[in-house]
């Protein structure tokens, strides 16, 4: 009896509240549509690629800038500010490390960023195709990588500009409190953390929105994905904060010693991934983006209707008519 309480429960709790309804039809699309293997395979790619794509981001973003330390500082500060306290050392180096060989990036070096980036892009396209609800429609390999190719250097540009954007925010705020004498007063101070924080979750709500929408295969409408890049900007402030405690746990077993901070960015990777998967599936499932689907005409019955009638038929009627025309014909004859 209990049992049967407790799945009746569910259902009225998901007409009572249309938010948790939305919740559950997301996390059953994220499973049918196969989100956990996507984010794997995302996982995989990510890490694969985090260096090479690093590398040569950095060596254009050097020529962009010519090579203002100020600027880079900025933008590796945006970098910082985006993972977990626990990944940024390890995130501080791959930096270091694609500085210094960013200027002597080769064709050889450029090729390794080139495959395993279209690969993460490839897979990450796919994924959020797949949690649209959308087919993935065979193309030509070189239109399709062409494409990949596109999206990937669209997708490091709106990263860069948000990184940009929110590290320049908070120095342009300082120097403006600066430049008025407000640099110690506690409620400017306040005010400009609150500011920074409104720049960094604008920038991020709008790297997630360009995700969601541009990124599958069949582009989708922007204003489709505007509550999902929202929800998905509050939480990645909120995923960091989780996974910063997660990491903090996951770095002091014993595992972690052989293979150091790599696991932590294996784990970060996973999380951002099936977030940002399990968003799409939220924003795809919302009531706004349900196509109504006619429903089929009732079946229609056929039956088969017998009448038995009493007396003689018509061919009866018709062949005693017969017999006696010819009998009549018959009697004429006889002399």
């Amino acid at each position: 009896m209990a049992k049967e309480e407790k799945e009746k429960l569910l259902p009225r709790l998901r007409r009572k509240y249309p938010w948790l309804d939305h919740l559950i039809r997301a996390n059953e699309a994220f499973t049918e549509r196969y989100g956990n293997h996507y984010a794997a395979a995302i996982t995989f790619f990510s890490v694969l690629s985090v260096f090479p794509l690093f590398m040569v981001a950095f060596a254009v973003v050097g020529l962009a800038v010519n090579h203002d330390k100020a600027i880079i500082a900025k933008i590796t500060d945006g970098i910082n500010n985006s993972v977990p306290a626990g990944l940024r050392e390890l995130v501080n180096g791959i930096v270091s490390g694609a500085l210094d060989s960013g200027s002597g990036v080769g064709i050889f070096g450029l090729l390794i960023a080139l495959y395993s980036g279209i690969g993460w892009m490839s897979n990450l396209r796919d994924a959020l195709t797949a949690q649209w609800g959308q087919e993935k429609r065979p193309q030509p390999f070189l239109k399709q990588t062409a494409k990949d190719l596109v999206a990937l250097i669209g997708l490091g540009v709106a990263l860069i500009v948000s990184f940009a954007l929110t590290a320049v925010g908070g120095g342009v705020g300082q120097f403006l409190l600066e430049l008025v004498g407000l640099e110690h007063a506690t409620w400017a101070i306040f005010l400009l953390r609150v500011a920074t924080i409104v720049l960094g979750l604008l920038a991020n709500t709008l790297v997630f929105l360009w995700v969601i929408a541009r990124l599958p295969r069949e582009q989708v409408a922007l204003r489709s994905a505007v509550k999902g890049a929202v929800f998905a900007a509050v939480g990645f402030v909120i995923l960091q904060q989780v996974a910063t405690v997660y990491l903090a746990s996951v770095t002091k077993s014993p595992s972690a010693a052989l293979f150091g901070p790599v696991i932590g960015l294996l784990v970060f990777a996973n999380l951002v991934s099936r977030f940002l998967l399990l968003v799409t599936a939220w924003t795809a499932t919302a009531k706004e983006n349900q196509h109504e689907i006619v429903q089929p005409p009732p079946p229609v019955r056929l039956e088969q209707h017998v009448t038995v009638r009493r007396g003689p038929g018509l061919g009866a009627v018709a062949g005693a008519f017969g017999a006696g025309a010819l009998l009549a014909w018959l009697g004429r004859r006889k002399p």
